[in-house]
């Protein structure tokens, strides 16, 4: 496909939606609707066997989930990812990550959104104050072992795409030693 043309169709500190006007391979002309959003990051905050968890409302579900910390930089900057995984956990969690490994790329919903994300394994943690965004005042964090962790996505209790992907990547990373 080619792009013949492109409209902002609406914008905040968030996103973008615009419509682009297409030539298909055949030469038909059609539309497609992109959400921009900054690239994100993703931590896994992992000690020992224990992975740490936030909790939150999600607006457009309209319930509480469970996943692990993630985000973009404020106003669609467009920031490092290591250093944007850091700041999210720092201000999700409170903890700092004396180690990061980088476990890879997840495309969010690449059908619509030209969003992609980073996942990152964060050990050797400290504790301290999370500071978080006026978004996030209702959320909690909470430690889970391994096993309830799994269990939680079987149930449906944890239905983050980006997180149960996230740990495949962790998965992938520890069979591969």
């Amino acid at each position: 496909m080619d792009k013949v043309d492109t409209r902002e169709v609406y914008a905040n500190a968030w996103m973008t939606v615009r419509e682009d006007g297409i030539r298909r391979a055949d030469g038909s002309l059609g539309i497609y609707g992109v959400v921009d959003k900054p690239d994100y990051a993703l931590v896994i905050p992992m000690d020992g066997e224990r992975l740490h968890l936030v909790e939150q409302y999600r607006y457009p579900l309209g319930l509480r989930r469970w996943e692990f910390p993630q985000g973009t930089a404020p106003d669609r900057a467009e920031l490092d990812t290591a250093e944007l995984a850091a700041r999210e956990l720092r201000e999700e969690t409170g903890l700092r990550a004396g180690r990061m490994v980088d476990l890879g790329l997840l495309d969010v919903a690449p059908g619509m959104s030209s969003q992609r994300g980073r996942v990152f394994l964060a050990t050797e943690l400290t504790a301290g104050e999370p500071a978080r965004e006026l978004e996030e005042q209702d959320m909690r964090t909470a430690w889970f072992a391994r096993a309830e962790f799994e269990e939680m996505i079987a149930s449906g209790q944890v239905t983050d795409a980006q997180s149960i992907a996230a740990y495949t990547l962790l998965l992938l990373h520890e069979h591969r030693g």
